[in-house]
C-alpha cells in the first residue's frame, strides 16, 4: 500500500546515505560510470562541473551555482544506450526524502542536464533526475546521420533515466518510492506528453506546460514565421517598432472585449481585431504604422499555417502574444539541415512546402506526441495537468488546444470522462512557460518547470502559498494521493517579480473550456472575486 507521507519534506526524516561514487554505482547497470556522488548541506551553492555539463554553456539558463533547499547527494553519471550512444543523468537525493520520485523535462533541442529544474525539486523532498537526453548543446546537429541519438533525444534517454532514476532511489533509500511524477515545460511539456502516451506506467502523476508536442510542424513553423518577414528589404518586412504598434493597438482593442478593462487578455480567441487603426494614412509615421503588404505578414502570424487542401499544418500566435518582428534562429534551422537530413547547406531560401511531408515522414526520433488515445494512463490511475499561456511567443496557444481536443475526441467512444484525469488550463498573460508582457503584467507564477528562474533570488514553492491552489506541484499530488481534482489553480504574480515586494495580483485560471470571470465588484487583483464559468 502506498505511504500517506506529508507532501513536503519534515526536519529529520532520515539520516544521511552513503553518498559515494561506489554506492551510487551499485544501483545502475554495470556499463555505466558515475562521474561524482557528493554530499551536501543545506544551503550549499552546488556548480554543476562543466567536464560533465558543457551543454549548459549553450543553454539559456547557463552554468550557474544552485542553493541547495535541503541536505543531501547530489551525483551523475553516465550510462550506456543502444548502438554506442549514452546520456548523462544527473540525480538529487535529499536526507528529508518525502518518500516520492519526480523526473524533470529539458528545453528546446535538450542537451543539457536540468540542474535548476531538479534541485528546485529537492524543496519538496523529491529524489530527482534529469537527462541531457544524450547528446550536449541546444541544436538539431547532432541528428546528423545518427538515428539512434534521435531515438533518445526523442524518447528513449528520458524513460532510461526514469527507469535507471528509480533504482538508485529505492536503492540509496532502502524503500520503495511510493508516488512517481514528473514535471516539464516546453520541450520538457513535450516530454511529459510522450511518457503518459509510451510508457503510461512510469508515472502516477505529470504536469505538462507548453508543451512542443507536434515536433514534426512545431519546428518547421519555428522557422517558416522568419521567412515569412525576410528578406529584411522586402516590401512586406515588419519591423520591431511596427509590430509594437500592432500589438499594443491588438491589447487596446481586445482588453475590453472580454467584460473588463484591466489590461490583461482573458479569452483572446474571443477577440475580433479591427486593424485599420495601424495602417498608414497620409499622417501616418511610416515607422509605426503598417501597409496593405506588411500586413499580410502580420495576419499571417496571427492565423493558423494552412497548405494545399486547406491542410492545417500549424496554428498560428494568439492575440496579445508580444511575438515581436520575427527572425531567423539559427539553432531551429538546424532542425532541417540535420534532423531533415538535408545537410548544413540548406538555407532559408531553400524553403519549400515539401518540407512538411517531409518532416513528416522522418519524425525525427519519433519525438511527436501525437497518439492520441492516452487511456492506458487513465486505466492505471495517472493524472495529468497541462498548462499552456495565453501569450506564449514561442509555442502558438492554440497547438495545444489542438492536443486537448484531439486527446477528448479519441477518448470519447470509450466513455472515458476527461476531466476525471485530465485537466488543461490557459493562462491568461503568461508567455512561453514563465513570464508576463510588461504591459499585461498578468499573473502565472505556480512554480511550474523554470518559473522560479524569473523571479529575483532563490525561490522554492510559491512563498507564502505552500497549498494545492496555488503551487502546481502540490495540486498534482493533492490530485494523485488525495483525489481531489483542481477546479481551479490561482497564479500569483509578485511586485516586480521579487518575492519581498509581496503580491501584486492573483486570480483564478479555470480548466479548459472554463473562464475566469469577475465577481463584479471587489479588487479585481484578488482570486476570490472570480468565479469559473462561461465567458459570456
Amino acid at each position: 500500500m502506498k505511504s500517506a507521507t506529508p507532501f513536503l519534506a519534515a526536519a529529520g526524516v532520515a539520516a544521511a546515505k552513503n553518498c559515494s561514487v561506489d554506492n551510487i554505482a551499485r544501483f545502475l547497470p554495470k556499463n555505466a560510470t558515475v562521474f561524482y556522488a557528493n554530499y551536501y548541506e543545506k544551503g550549499y551553492n552546488f556548480t554543476p562541473p562543466i567536464e560533465y555539463n558543457y551543454g549548459l554553456t549553450s543553454d539559456p539558463m547557463g552554468i550557474s551555482a544552485y542553493e541547495l533547499p535541503l541536505a543531501g547527494c547530489v551525483a551523475q553519471a553516465n550510462i550506456s544506450l543502444p548502438n554506442n550512444t549514452q546520456h548523462s543523468v544527473g540525480l538529487v537525493l535529499p536526507d528529508e526524502w518525502n518518500g516520492r520520485f519526480m523526473a524533470v523535462g529539458n528545453g528546446e533541442f535538450a542537451g543539457s542536464v536540468g540542474w535548476s529544474s531538479i534541485i528546485n525539486t529537492m524543496w519538496y523532498g523529491f529524489a530527482s533526475v534529469s537527462t541531457d537526453t544524450g547528446h550536449e548543446g541546444n541544436n538539431g546537429s547532432f541528428g546528423y546521420h545518427n538515428e539512434a541519438a534521435l531515438t533518445n533525444w526523442g524518447y528513449r534517454a528520458l524513460h532510461d533515466a526514469v527507469v535507471n532514476g528509480k533504482k538508485v532511489t529505492e536503492g540509496y533509500y532502502g524503500k520503495d518510492i511510493s508516488y512517481s511524477y514528473y514535471r516539464g515545460c516546453s520541450a520538457g511539456g513535450k516530454q511529459g506528453f510522450k511518457e503518459v502516451e509510451m510508457f503510461p506506467d512510469d508515472f502516477d502523476g505529470v504536469v505538462a506546460g507548453a508543451p512542443a508536442w507536434w515536433t514534426s510542424h512545431q519546428q518547421l513553423w519555428n522557422v517558416l514565421t522568419a521567412i515569412w518577414n525576410l528578406p529584411e528589404t522586402a516590401d512586406y518586412h515588419v519591423s520591431d517598432a511596427q509590430m509594437t504598434a500592432v500589438q499594443d493597438e491588438i491589447l487596446k482593442q481586445c482588453d475590453p472585449q472580454d467584460g473588463l478593462k484591466d489590461n490583461i487578455l482573458q479569452n483572446p480567441f474571443g477577440c475580433v481585431f479591427d486593424p485599420v487603426p495601424v495602417m498608414c494614412n497620409a499622417t501616418s509615421s511610416n515607422n509605426t504604422c503598417v501597409t496593405p503588404a506588411q500586413l499580410k505578414t502580420v495576419n499571417k502570424l496571427f492565423n493558423p499555417w494552412y497548405e494545399a487542401n486547406d491542410t492545417l499544418i500549424f496554428p498560428g500566435y494568439t492575440l496579445g502574444t508580444e511575438v515581436g518582428a520575427p527572425s531567423l534562429d539559427d539553432d531551429f534551422v538546424t532542425y532541417i539541415q540535420y534532423m531533415l537530413q538535408i545537410g548544413g547547406d540548406w538555407t532559408w531560401k531553400d524553403w519549400n512546402p515539401d518540407l512538411v511531408a517531409l518532416s513528416d515522414k522522418i519524425n525525427p526520433g519519433n519525438a511527436t506526441a501525437d497518439d492520441f488515445d492516452i487511456s492506458p494512463f487513465y486505466k492505471k490511475g495517472g493524472k495529468l495537468l497541462h498548462y499552456h499561456g495565453y501569450s506564449d511567443p514561442s509555442i502558438a496557444t492554440g497547438s495545444s488546444v489542438y492536443l486537448y481536443n484531439h486527446i477528448q475526441e479519441a477518448l470519447r467512444p470509450q466513455d472515458i470522462p476527461i476531466d476525471d484525469f485530465y485537466r488543461f488550463f490557459l493562462i491568461p498573460g503568461m508567455e512561453h512557460c514563465t513570464g508576463t508582457p510588461s504591459d499585461q503584467d498578468a499573473p502565472y507564477y505556480m512554480n511550474g518547470d523554470s518559473q522560479a528562474a524569473s523571479l529575483s533570488g532563490t525561490v522554492f514553492g510559491v512563498p507564502g502559498f505552500n497549498d494545492p491552489k496555488h503551487d502546481l506541484v502540490l495540486a498534482i499530488m493533492n490530485w494523485v494521493e488525495n483525489g481531489t481534482a483542481p477546479d481551479y489553480l490561482i497564479p500569483t504574480k509578485f511586485k516586480n517579480d521579487d518575492v519581498a515586494d509581496g503580491v501584486d495580483k492573483q486570480r483564478p485560471i479555470c480548466p479548459y473550456p472554463q473562464l475566469a470571470r469577475y465577481k463584479g465588484s471587489g479588487d479585481v487583483d484578488k482570486a476570490e472575486n472570480w468565479y469559473c464559468g462561461t465567458l459570456y
